[in-house]
């Protein structure tokens, strides 16, 4: 892929974002899944790729969805695979709560997974631990070879889970052990990245999350130089089924990185709807907002801050509807 395509996909999470901020705290998350997604399908139209979509969105949720196999892009060259979650948090945005944002990831065709939308079992770390983690290990391994590695006390160390009723056991043990928890409500895509981000303090991700989400992370890991490993949790036989239509001989094999992301060409980018750990949300002032994203491609291990601002009068598709205090 060209260099140059990396300022083209966050011109697309832009769009996205813009198109929802206006939402943010007003308790829906259907429309704003739908600004997200309208907005995003859209921009992907100036871009001049022949894209795949090989991860959508909303399925679970019965949201509107850029969906699996549809195309994106202008139609030209290159031939890409592209995994979408234009709002990654749909509850964040609804609340007004922080770590919403708006996602792709990009690869060479075949570079991705083509994970169906179910759950995934995951674990997380950044480059400083990559190598010593093992989903298949107790917690408590994992805990003490990522705290070797970062040299740290496993007591000094936060793990970062998604607080639902069945990580009750992982919770439990986590802080048996002394480790301290960060629990979140939505929104693990950012919480696997925020691994590889020093000023973040979160050391390690675990816990079930959704299996799109967790082929973006691996995305934004392969460019930070983190680690993910995962393994797909059907939840009847059905979904088993669709995992192997889907390309994979069994069910319960053990994905790594490689598995998740196979290609070393992969460009992430991702603009912050809500305030996050590293992202600014949107932020609005008379006809100007302003974004803040971040881009990055694994090729050169580069990664990009990218604060902009956008004149809403001269591209008034940005406003995804007419602020009511406005009428």
């Amino acid at each position: 892929m060209e260099r140059e395509l990396a300022l083209e996909f966050v011109r697309v999470t832009e769009s996205a974002a813009l198109a929802t901020g206006r939402l943010m705290g007003r308790g829906d998350k259907i429309a704003a899944d739908n600004a997200a997604v309208t907005a995003m399908r859209h921009a992907f139209d100036t871009v001049y790729i022949d894209g795949v979509v090989v991860i959508g969105e909303g399925e679970m949720d019965e949201a509107p969805m850029l969906y699996i196999g549809e195309k994106v892009g202008a139609g030209t060259p290159p031939q890409v695979d592209v995994a979408v979650d234009p709002l990654e948090g749909t509850n964040l945005v609804a609340k007004g709560l922080p770590n919403a944002l708006a996602v792709l990831a990009v690869a060479p065709r075949n570079g991705l997974l083509h994970a169906p939308d179910m759950y995934m079992d995951k674990i997380a770390v950044g480059p400083r631990a990559a190598g010593c983690i093992k989903i298949d290990l107790s917690i408590a391994e994992n805990l003490r070879n990522v705290a070797a590695a970062l040299q740290k006390k496993v007591e000094d160390m936060v793990a970062i889970i998604l607080d639902r009723p069945r990580h009750a056991h992982i919770i439990a043990e986590l802080r048996r052990l002394g480790t301290r928890v960060k629990l979140i409500s939505d929104g693990d895509v950012s919480a696997a990245m925020a691994t590889a981000i020093e000023d973040t303090g979160v050391d390690i991700l675990f816990g079930i999350g959704g299996a799109p989400e967790g082929v973006l992370a691996a995305a934004a890991l392969k460019c930070l130089g983190g680690e993910m490993q995962g393994r797909l949790v059907p939840e009847d036989e059905d979904e088993r089924s669709r995992i192997v239509q889907m390309g994979l001989k069994d069910p319960e094999q053990l994905l790594t990185m490689e598995d998740l992301v196979g290609d070393k060409d992969v460009i992430f980018a991702a603009t912050g709807i809500t305030d996050g750990d590293f992202l600014q949300g949107v932020r609005y002032a008379g006809n100007c907002a302003t974004t803040h994203s971040v881009v990055m491609r694994s090729m050169t291990g580069t990664v990009r801050f990218i604060k902009a601002t956008h004149r809403l009068d001269v591209k008034p598709h940005y406003v995804a509807r007419e602020c009511p205090a406005s009428r």
